[in-house]
């Protein structure tokens, strides 16, 4: 018994026969041109029921060249029309930052976009599914109304795997909820400069605690099962997940002076006991995907690193999914990139790259490729290597069965629940460097029943700064315009303090404010910070406080009112001139759209409970600086964190 389903795009009107007993998705084009198996016949790859290897074993030997070099192929959503997909086999697209159906866009439109680019696919020959990837570094973060979860700088400083869990399977939830299946998540980089612009995408500084935090694949794909295979990917059928992607690999967080894309100058010893240790973790959790860094070691480009990508991980380690590149990351093999594009693309998948986040250039992609292996440059055994490792992440996921989204799962998007969760994580994120001057007594937590409270600085009342980079756009927006849902620091107090308690916003306030109001305040919130950025864009040699911040603290905590400085940034900044000024210093990070989970802690409803997982550097000019160096004097340890007790 089948069901048959007639769907119509740009490419014409396609038979869809979904066939109800093993054997699956098989297309009425497949069948006319002899690849579905004519006669009734069942191809043991469309057979759930066939063990995993002898479904890709039957795939792959039915595969022509054109087939196999689509598959490793994924191209950006902007280009992937149905007749794209149809015509050349893609095997993926992906949204870059920023890269949307529509503004605002419902997850009605992402899945219709999903489902009309996976028509395509099936429309081919074979009907094998695409697979559609996004970025969700903290959450949903291209799509409107989603929950943004804390940065992992700040997650880093909870400790807390399980919480790294159970934001994995929520943002897995609001992720399908658009029709996509997977997620190039989590950054496992170990940051050791924060001059670098992804710094906040970083656990910590310690190999130690981001291999902890790497628990959040099992909240992505879900627990691995008792006695699974090392290095197997694994996503489970249970609930929601998505296939989760560790990057960037290996050794981005170790650039010299933190630039992105730069050279990670280290010994092999220095690499494997730094930066490798993350990748075990995330091999051992069964993560279906590994993608390749800009970066080099050594003078090496990572995008053509045989021995790390394919001696090491794919060998030594066993891993068993599929390595993708970066956005354009076999470009940019050569200087300047696109310089050589035949040489980046032997050099990249001679490295052992599988899939190639090309994203435009796709036929000049497809064509050298087909170049190069027709003039026995690259082997067939490797192209074939490539798509055996794509097909099993495939099956693994279930996309056979289940190629096409529906929207029973829209109400993820942004649900109170998860909203709590982030909450939470904002709470136990905060670390308290600060509290009180010597011989006072503690600042915090304020009192909810104060006379008069200020407020001061533009972050305390902006979303986008608060969420920051990889949140709608690629490198973030300020202002609170950019996603709905969600409350800012300003809003939080103002709902955490009594009715009675006057709450007094002033951006910038001035020292001639100050002189005429001092006396009316009984404590100042200062939130001051970074502006949104993301990767090359973000990356910062001086790591100062943006004007007007510092006037405001000096305005401020120089006024005659005790004030707690709160910094909303995504990574340690100068901080320590105004140190004598302030009476409380708290690091929020980057804590998403939840801002209500700062004050939560500021007025006692919670305690204090974070530990840096960054060393808070004094001057930039002791940059590198981490935890266990010879010559280390920072101004707040690593691990530190001072602790409250709970307001009675």
């Amino acid at each position: 018994m089948g069901l048959l389903r007639r769907g119509s795009s740009g490419g014409g009107a396609v038979l869809v026969v979904v066939v109800c007993v093993g054997c699956i998705a098989a297309t009425a084009m497949a069948a006319a041109a002899g690849g579905g198996g004519g006669g009734g016949e069942c191809p043991k790859y469309k057979d759930s029921k066939q063990p995993l290897n002898k479904r890709i074993d039957d795939l792959l030997r039915r595969m022509t060249l054109a087939e196999k070099i689509g598959q490793m192929s994924q191209i950006e959503r902007e280009n992937a029309t149905f007749d794209v997909m149809r015509n050349y086999f893609i095997g993926s697209v992906l949204s870059g930052g920023g890269s949307v159906p529509a503004a605002q866009a419902s997850p009605a439109a992402w899945v219709s976009m999903v489902n009309e680019m996976q028509r395509g696919a099936m429309a081919t020959r074979l009907g094998i599914p695409m697979i559609y990837g996004i970025d969700a570094v903290h959450g949903h973060g291209n799509v409107y109304k989603a929950t943004i979860f804390p940065h992992n700088v700040g997650l880093g400083c909870t400790r807390d795997p399980d919480l790294a869990k159970r934001i994995g399977a929520a943002v897995a939830a609001e992720v399908r909820a658009t029709g996509i299946p997977y997620v190039f998540a989590p950054c496992v980089a170990v940051c050791r400069d924060p001059r670098w612009g992804r710094c906040y995408e970083s656990f910590s500084e310690d190999p130690r605690v981001v291999q902890r935090m790497s628990s959040i694949i099992s909240g992505f794909q879900g627990e691995i099962p008792p006695g699974g295979r090392r290095g197997v990917p694994f996503v489970s059928g249970g609930r929601p997940s998505v296939a989760a992607c560790s990057k960037h690999y290996v050794g981005d967080g170790g650039t010299t002076r933190g630039m992105n894309e730069n050279n990670t100058v280290a010994t092999l010893r220095e690499l494997m006991t730094v930066h490798m240790p993350p990748y075990y973790s995330a091999v051992a959790q069964g993560v279906s995907t590994v993608m390749v860094s800009f970066s080099s070691w050594n003078g090496v480009k990572m995008h053509a690193n045989h021995f790390l990508i394919t001696d090491f991980l794919k060998s030594k380690l066993r891993f068993r999914g599929f390595v993708i590149s970066d956005w354009q990351g076999l470009d940019r093999i050569t200087t300047p990139a696109h310089a050589d594009y035949m040489l980046s693309i032997k050099l990249g998948i001679m490295a052992g790259i599988d899939m190639v986040m090309i994203p435009f250039t796709y036929t000049e992609f497809i064509d050298d490729l087909a170049a190069l292996v027709k003039n026995g440059t690259i082997p067939m055994s490797r192209i074939d290597d490539a798509v055996r490792r794509i097909l099993r992440v495939k099956f693994t996921m279930g996309l056979f069965e289940r190629p096409y989204a529906d929207l029973s799962l829209a109400g993820e998007l942004g649900k109170q629940e998860h909203r709590d969760l982030a909450r939470e994580a904002v709470r136990k994120s905060l670390v308290l460097l600060k509290n009180g001057k010597p011989g006072d007594a503690p600042l915090l937590p304020l009192p909810k029943r104060a006379r008069s409270i200020l407020v001061a600085g533009a972050h305390a009342d902006d979303l986008g700064s608060q969420c920051g980079g990889w949140t709608i756009t690629w490198q973030g927006l300020a202002g609170n315009n950019l996603t709905a849902g969600g409350t800012t620091i300003l809003d939080g107090i103002r709902r955490a303090v009594d009715a009675a308690t006057e709450v007094v916003f002033a951006e910038a306030p001035d020292a001639g404010f100050m002189r005429r109001n001092a006396g009316r305040f009984d404590a100042a919130v200062v939130v001051v910070g970074e502006p949104p950025y993301a990767e090359t864009l973000g990356d910062n040699l001086n790591l100062t406080i943006p004007a007007p911040g510092p006037s405001v603290i000096q305005n401020v905590c120089g006024g005659g009112v005790r004030c707690v400085v709160v910094v909303v940034s995504g990574r340690p900044l100068v901080i320590e001139p105004y140190m004598d000024a302030i009476d409380a210093l708290v690091a929020a990070w980057l804590p998403g759209t939840e801002g209500q989970g700062v004050s939560d802690v500021l007025f006692g409803d919670y305690e204090f409970t974070g530990k840096l997982a960054r060393t808070w550097f004094r001057s930039v000019e002791q940059l590198p600086m981490n935890v266990g160096d010879e010559h280390y004097d920072p101004l707040f340890p690593f691990g530190f964190g001072l602790e409250t007790r709970k307001a009675n």
